[in-house]
């Protein structure tokens, strides 16, 4: 492969203003659509040498076949054209977005005479105004059976309203007072406009003063003894006050804003967009995307902003972002020509706007793992992928048995392993194992040890494991069976062993079977920063399509890895750093759990001093001395 593109522009041929430019391929189809305040700047980005581009990156340039740019006055100029032309042309190399379809929405049709209130999903309803998404269409029924008690507005269908109208005779609803509009020949088409304006007003913000209005009005008629209204706005107000208590105040009641939380890995990304309005979540919008180019978080956020308000009515006064776009000020004044007035994107960064972003992020991190899950847990999917792996790999055979091996330490120390089992596409959790590794040079040692150890039970099918089961970690001896217990050793060989590394940790994986004489068992390897799978004696990676079935379970069995390593860690350095308080006498297992709850983490119980120790319940300043004294003593001797 040529490390220069044949069409690349000379560097004096590219301007340096602000534009959009666009990559085609040959048939003339847009690639992909960016822009930048420096065409030339961004464009040398894409056309320096292929080895240094990151893989999607040089996918995309390598499979394009010219570049063009438009040059514009202004960057927000740049943002808009941006958006028009991913909108228009769907490049394939841009993210690509998969909103969340089931979600039901409240519209008010304030576009005709006498607006009614409905539950919909479809958004094009001309002149109608949206409140929602909703979780479930019967959350929608709710909400609107409470507010048309405080706000009767019209709930009947265009025929019932139209055949109400031309014979003076109320509509069905309105008969039962399920319909407060003009059909119902209670009120004037005007005397309803006003109506619905109040019940748009208050869910556009949760406007408190129609419950101080409400209030006034119920004990001004309770002191003139007109209980019957008194009554009325009692009721209203109950409504109203069920409403608000379906959404708990997240934030200042006079707060309208738009919270975006974003999880995200290599190829995918999850955003749950909180829709807050009077400080209370007013709707929920989840979305994936899929991205085929790198891209920063930054970039991603600009991204994000850009498709939902790009074609939005209603745009807040605040939005909370995870991280601040490079083009924080364009966005700005570019959400400023929809709203009309200024708009403010910013961090959350502390108090009650940093816990909803934590919620917020919680939620898109559950949602990026169903994302990943649920192609993975389906039979055809799961057959596609075992498919995808034989012929990538060039298998004999699909690798229905896959057994994935992840290194975890700290900082060199406290090294450990672990070992995931997937069969069939579907993980074995009564398999995972972990190791503990004594002593070890780096990485591709413990990757050989930990192989070497797996692969000798292959040889001993008639012996048996002895495995604690509280951490799934193999001990040399009994120590009784209420501890352990004893698990038939690994007699069944894996067809695809995946080590979590590059090019060091599959060499070193295959030089591992090849000493335990193993040879027919595959070893491939997959790369986090890339996702690139690596085969032993190869130079060059295996590249799996984005959207490739194979490429989901690999790094499927990969985070299940991590994650089981990790958690082993974790355990090991609790029973540590538990069996050296155990030491301390007076101290037992209530108080040392009290202990580590108070402080958090080790660390910080060693950097108290005796006085933040005696703070602990139970705690006394002899105890908190010879605790303080005990962990400087054990450290000092650590070193």
């Amino acid at each position: 492969m040529a490390d220069v593109l044949p069409y690349k522009p000379r560097t004096g041929e590219i301007p340096t203003d602000p534009g959009v430019y666009r990559f085609r391929d040959a048939a003339g189809r847009v690639l992909y659509v960016g822009k930048a305040k420096n065409l030339r700047q961004r464009l040398s980005n894409y056309f320096a040498p292929l080895r240094t581009l990151h893989e999607r990156t040089r996918r995309m340039v390598t499979t394009a076949a010219s570049v063009e740019w438009t040059v514009v006055p202004t960057d927000v100029d740049s943002l808009q054209l941006e958006y028009m032309w991913i909108k228009e042309f769907d490049p394939p190399f841009n993210v690509r977005y998969k909103d969340d379809k089931s979600y039901p929405f409240m519209a008010v049709t304030l576009g005709d005479e006498a607006p009614r209130v409905i539950v919909t999903r479809n958004r094009k309803i001309p002149g109608a105004r949206y409140f929602g998404p909703y979780p479930k269409v019967w959350a929608v029924h709710e909400t609107i059976d409470l507010m048309v008690k405080a706000f009767p507005i019209r709930t009947c269908s265009d025929s019932s309203y139209k055949r109400a109208m031309q014979t003076g005779r109320p509509c069905f609803p309105g008969q039962i007072g399920k319909c407060g509009g003009p059909c119902s020949m209670t009120v004037t088409v005007e005397e309803h406009r006003a109506m619905v304006d109040d019940f748009v007003a208050f869910m556009a913000g949760g406007d408190e003063r129609f419950t101080r209005d409400l209030t006034r009005r119920m004990l001004a008629a309770s002191a003139a003894m007109d209980y019957e209204a008194a009554a009325k706005y009692r009721d209203k107000l109950s409504a109203i006050e069920a409403v608000l208590g379906k959404s708990a105040l997240v934030l200042a009641a006079d707060e309208d804003a738009d919270l975006f939380g974003i999880a995200e890995d290599e190829l995918a990304a999850a955003v749950q967009h909180f829709v807050i309005r009077g400080g209370r979540v007013r709707g929920v919008r989840a979305m994936t995307i899929e991205k085929e180019i790198d891209i920063s978080a930054a970039d991603l956020v600009d991204q994000v902003l850009q498709r939902a308000y790009g074609d939005a009515q209603d745009v807040p006064r605040r939005i909370l972002v995870p991280t601040l776009p490079d083009d924080a000020a364009e966005l700005e004044e570019w959400l400023r020509e929809r709203r009309g007035r200024k708009v403010e994107i910013a961090v959350a960064q502390r108090g009650q706007r940093a816990d909803l972003m934590r919620t917020a992020t919680i939620n898109a991190q559950q949602a990026l793992i169903r994302h990943k899950t649920r192609r993975t847990s389906d039979y055809v999917a799961r057959t596609q992928a075992l498919t995808d792996l034989q012929e990538a790999l060039g298998l004999d055979e699909a690798p229905l048995r896959i057994e994935c091996f992840d290194i975890s330490h700290l900082g060199g120390t406290n090294v450990v392993a672990s070992m995931v089992v997937f069969e069939d596409g579907l993980p074995r959790k009564d398999q995972y194992r972990s190791f503990n590794i004594a002593e070890t040079t780096d990485d591709t040692d413990s990757m050989y040890q930990v192989l070497r150890r797996r692969l000798a039970y292959l040889d001993r099918p008639e012996e048996t494991e002895i495995v604690d089961p509280t951490t799934h970690e193999i001990v040399g001896e009994d120590v009784g069976e209420a501890t352990v217990k004893r698990k038939p050793r690994f007699a069944y060989p894996p067809q695809l062993l995946l080590v979590d590394g590059g090019q060091p940790q599959v060499e070193a994986a295959a030089r591992a079977l090849r000493d335990a004489g193993h040879t027919e068992i595959a070893v491939c390897g997959i790369a986090k920063r890339l996702e690139e799978i690596w085969l032993p004696g190869d130079d060059f990676p295996v590249i799996l399509p984005r959207t490739s079935e194979a490429l989901y379970l690999l790094q499927r069995l990969r985070d299940e890895a991590h994650r089981f390593a990790i958690t082993h860690q974790r355990k090991r350095r609790r029973n540590d750093i538990t069996s050296v308080l155990a030491e301390v006498p007076g101290l037992g297992a209530s108080r040392i759990k009290v202990l580590l709850k108070h402080f958090g983490s080790v660390t910080a119980l060693r950097a108290a001093a005796p006085g933040q120790i005696e703070e602990v319940q139970g705690i006394g300043p002899v105890l908190a001395q010879n605790i303080h004294s005990h962990l400087a003593t054990r450290q000092a001797g650590t070193r």
